[in-house]
């Protein structure tokens, strides 16, 4: 799995690290959006700062994006492989699951574009629903 790891970094400019490497790969690995703290603990032991510094590296490149669900804690998730950083990039539904407290992205719902007042201009734009998911439903 390494090696597409590798790629996936490379194609994205950035250089692969032992660290890059494992971060991504658990990040691949993942069905939900995970936490800064969630994946310390997945990667233990491990420095925080320096998972902290790759997941901003990922965001930067348009590897990952951030999800403020409301919890208080920023979530990642991977963004789809042909994600640039050009405005309004990979803009989806993100879905957090009041039962088991995960985050979803939802890569097929895309946020609508929203007219803006003569003189305002948006810097970001997300949307987050809250309900129960269909694990948590059944």
């Amino acid at each position: 799995m390494i090696p597409e790891i590798e790629r996936r970094l490379e194609v994205k400019g950035i250089k692969p690290t032992t660290m890059r490497n494992l971060v991504l790969d658990h990040l691949v690995k993942q069905e939900a959006a995970i936490s800064l703290a969630d994946l310390e603990k997945a990667l233990a032991p491990v420095d925080r700062i320096t998972v902290y510094r790759t997941l901003k590296t990922f965001e930067e490149h348009c590897l990952v994006h951030s999800i403020d669900d409301g919890t208080g804690a920023s979530k990642y998730a991977l963004c789809k492989e042909d994600c640039d950083d050009f405005p309004n990039h990979d803009l989806h539904v993100h879905f957090y699951c009041s039962s088991c407290k995960e985050t979803f992205c939802l890569p097929k719902t895309l946020i609508p574009v929203v007219p803006l007042p003569k003189g305002f201009k948006a810097d970001e734009m997300s949307l987050v629903m809250k309900g129960v998911c269909e694990r948590c439903s059944v």
